[in-house]
């Protein structure tokens, strides 16, 4: 959708973004199966195929929030707020949107693939903790003692992407509980030095974290799904 209003051709899926994707779209493919099959008296197959579409949903959501800030950063080439023109600032304004909205998002779809994982594997995390994130979801996993050969290797993917998710980790706290995340970078420059020029954050190294937080969701999205389907295969359920 935002590949048409700023001019560009459609996406084409490829790469970890493909596998992310098509992965679900199978997942969904087996769950409606099992519908036509047993009728879902309770609904929990109904419930899990809405929440994987949602979680396709939100990954073609993230993907291109991290391509329109991409877009918009390009023409971005002051090195200070105050250099800025009136149309730059409006370049950057929406940079900035975009930037946010993607960091914001990569937690979310986290979050919402832990309520999947907590429910497909029966972990009851709320029993630990009322409100849970993924990584509660990956620490009840590790308590549980279950789905081992899973939980390597989304534990390996944490690790391979900590560096890039803790920094997009702490810009969502500050955005979400303190203050506008380039807000506080400009805060402290001025700290720094009251009457000196703002100089710009990082842009390229912002957009690159959120680049390699997208591809952590998309590896942690295909693993997850990979075994599940792999594990219902196992027990017969195909398509």
């Amino acid at each position: 959708m935002l590949r048409i209003l700023l001019g560009e051709p459609p996406r084409i899926n490829e790469g970890l973004l493909e596998d992310a994707i098509e992965t679900m779209v199978k997942t969904t493919q087996l769950l409606q199966k099992e519908i036509e099959k047993n009728q879902d008296p309770t609904h929990d197959f109904r419930k899990l195929e809405i929440w994987t579409r949602g979680l396709i949903g939100s990954l073609d959501e993230l993907e291109q929030s991290w391509f329109a800030a991409c877009h918009f950063r390009k023409s971005v080439k002051a090195g200070y707020v105050d250099d800025m023109s009136i149309q730059e600032q409006g370049e950057y304004a929406r940079y900035v949107y975009f930037y946010k909205d993607g960091f914001i998002r990569v937690f979310s779809i986290l979050d919402k693939l832990g309520t999947v994982l907590n429910e497909l594997f029966d972990l009851n995390t709320s029993k630990v903790k009322t409100h849970y994130s993924y990584f509660t979801v990956l620490r009840q996993f590790s308590y549980a003692k279950t789905h081992e050969e899973l939980v390597d290797k989304l534990e390996s993917i944490k690790e391979q992407y900590n560096s890039a998710v803790n920094a997009l980790r702490k810009r969502r706290n500050a955005e979400v509980h303190y203050m506008n995340s380039e807000m506080q970078d400009d805060l402290w420059q001025r700290h720094q030095g009251l009457n000196d020029k703002v100089e710009l954050e990082d842009l390229d190294k912002h957009l690159d974290d959120l680049k390699q937080g997208l591809d952590m969701v998309c590896k942690t999205l295909s693993a997850s799904f990979h075994y599940t389907n792999d594990l219902w295969a196992k027990k017969g359920v195909s398509s």
